[in-house]
């Protein structure tokens, strides 16, 4: 509801008539309404990436190639550093050496288990046998760490392409080709962020959410079916798209009295970025209220806030009292009543009193414009 000045054709008067006699300052009016505000609270929020890994080294080694663009568009799997594989190569040949060596100990063993389990009681006594058994457990365990080994050495190799574990867009890489990197470093070597959706992380004071309560239960507030989550942007555009409530906090801050919660919004476009600061809208329901423009108030320095009406031909200051605010209005809920008629232009020389001449106007999403009614022509409203 933006206001602008009255139409080119509606001139307000600047000084007196001829003579010197000082006529009554013309105004420009609009009759305010009781009507369904959407009650609506308006908080602070950041943007927060919904998922974010820094990529480091699971082995140490030099790094012989990067494989990714930063910027490129990354699925899981997809490979981004490659370290030196030679040495690990040479680890798994050689646990895979041990393996085989492993079976054949425990083929052996458990050949000469069995004969002498054949031979006992005649050629092979009880300890023979105990013994050869013994010797199978002992084979078998030799090929389970060989196979153990032989596993672990494959990881290793394994992790000498390092991958993305998560969709999302790659950062530069804080390395170059050649440089050496440990096992587990806390460097990382660089990040993959996903950004669509993404999360808005605000905060509500627990007095508001209480008042809110108050305004719920008392009636004041009539809630809806669902809470509405509108996003406005750094620059004060509402984005396109509804969000959806994640979590409500279930504490609040001892340092800042607000509780958290986090709010989801699709982000295909990558509009919205992890750090910027932004504003929710949140929408709780509907309250039966009068919008009054804000362009048409003044607020004082003691935070009073106060509007012209116009009643018997004579211009009134009264104070209002606004519980929050909408589009670009007000949300009265006293101070100023149904058929109550604003003063919204010429308002720049009022005083208390003063003498004034009404004229209606319309106010709507082009500006303040002339009513289709004929103007008065005497002073009153």
């Amino acid at each position: 509801m933006a206001l602008m000045l009255l139409a080119p054709g509606l001139v307000l008067a600047q000084g007196g008539p001829p003579g010197g006699a000082r006529g009554p300052a013309k105004v420009g009016i609009v009759a305010l309404k009781v009507e369904d505000v959407p009650y609506v609270r308006t908080l602070p929020g950041r943007a927060v990436a919904f998922e974010r890994t820094d990529i480091r080294p699971r082995v140490s080694g030099a790094i012989v190639e990067i494989l990714y663009q930063p910027g490129a568009a990354l699925k899981p799997g997809d490979p981004m550093f490659r370290i030196e594989d030679v040495t690990y190569r040479a680890a798994l040949a050689s646990a895979r050496a041990a393996v085989s060596g492993a079976e054949a100990e425990l083929a052996t063993a458990r050949a000469t288990a069995a004969r002498y389990r054949a031979l006992q009681g005649s050629a092979a006594t009880a300890a023979n046998l105990q013994t050869a058994e013994a010797a199978v457990a002992k084979a078998e365990s030799g090929l389970a760490a060989a196979q153990a080994n032989l596993e672990s050495a494959q990881i290793d190799l394994d992790h000498t392409t390092i991958t993305s574990p998560i969709a999302g867009v790659a950062g530069k890489a804080e390395v170059s080709v050649g440089a050496l990197v440990t096992a587990n470093q806390t460097t990382a070597l660089a990040t993959v962020t996903r950004l669509d959706p993404i999360y808005v992380d605000v905060a509500d004071s627990s007095s508001g959410m209480l008042r809110v309560r108050d305004r719920v239960e008392s009636g004041k507030v009539q809630q809806g079916d669902h809470v509405g989550l509108r996003l406005l942007l750094e620059t004060g555009v509402p984005y396109d798209r509804q969000g959806e409530l994640v979590v409500l906090g279930t504490e609040v801050s001892s340092s800042t009295g607000t509780v958290d919660m986090r709010i989801r919004f699709d982000n295909p476009d990558r509009l919205i970025l992890p750090g910027q600061f932004l504003r929710v809208e949140v929408t709780l329901g509907t309250m039966r209220a009068i919008l009054v423009p804000q362009r048409a108030t003044t607020r004082s320095s003691d935070g009073t806030l106060t509007a012209w009406l116009a009643r018997d031909g004579k211009a009134r200051r009264v104070v209002i009292e606004a519980t929050g605010s909408y589009s670009n209005a007000w949300v009265v809920t006293a101070g100023v009543e149904e058929g109550d008629h604003l003063i919204v232009d010429g308002l720049s020389n009022l005083r208390e009193g003063a003498d004034i001449q009404t004229i209606p106007v319309t106010i709507d999403a082009l500006g303040v414009t002339r009513d289709s009614a004929p103007a008065k022509t005497g002073p009153g409203n």
